[in-house]
């Protein structure tokens, strides 16, 4: 249990690490109130952690864009905590394409998203029980046709869901620890208790 909270540790660090890489984005943390004074204090100074309201990842995503563009036009782009493997230029890509589209998002491979953004706050664009299922893109697509929202996309990535995709940032982080050099050393740490962790050529 120990060794899962450290991982998680040094993917939401290097995750923090990608996105101020950006330099003039404000960053921020959506989280459970629950866990917003022990985020507060591992992220440090310069990043602002709030407590969603509800619960699960619809609400926070629905707090993220209520709390940061409800009531004035600012470009919001919310991505998951576990990626820190993300190219820093698909995040300048989504603030990008908010200049000319009401929506932008970062499919995944398996039919989920991994990244979404927005200029305003939409209610009702994260309703529904979709979150982390097959099937998440495809309804968030279908409430944004129904809310007239503009839509654009970033390149298809994958996020940390299965098994396999823990693999393969691995194997991606073994060649190039620099993307996330925090998770790099424990994956190299780790090796060291469990080989079956790492991939065969």
């Amino acid at each position: 249990m120990a060794a899962v909270t450290e991982f998680y540790r040094c993917l939401l660090s290097d995750t923090l690490t990608l996105a101020r890489s950006l330099g003039n984005a404000q960053v921020a943390i959506m989280c459970p109130a629950a866990d917003a004074a022990e985020l507060s204090q591992f992220a440090g100074g310069g990043v602002h952690v709030v407590p969603q309201k509800g619960e699960g990842l619809a609400a926070g995503l629905t707090s993220v864009f209520a709390q940061f563009a409800a009531g004035r036009e600012q470009r919001v782009v919310a991505f998951n905590s576990d990626s820190p493997h993300l190219p820093p230029s698909v995040l300048q890509a989504a603030f990008e394409a908010l200049l000319a589209h009401d929506l932008v998002v970062g499919p995944t491979h398996d039919g989920g998203y991994y990244l979404v953004g927005a200029k305003a706050s939409h209610p009702g664009l994260f309703a529904g029980d979709g979150m982390g299922t097959t099937t998440a893109l495809e309804q968030l697509l279908s409430r944004a046709q129904a809310l007239q929202l503009s839509t654009t996309f970033t390149t298809p990535f994958y996020d940390i869901d299965l098994a396999e995709d823990l693999l393969r940032l691995a194997s991606e982080l073994r060649v190039t620890p620099a993307k996330a050099p925090r998770t790099a050393a424990w994956f190299t740490k780790w090796q060291h208790a469990t080989s079956e962790l790492w991939p065969r050529a």
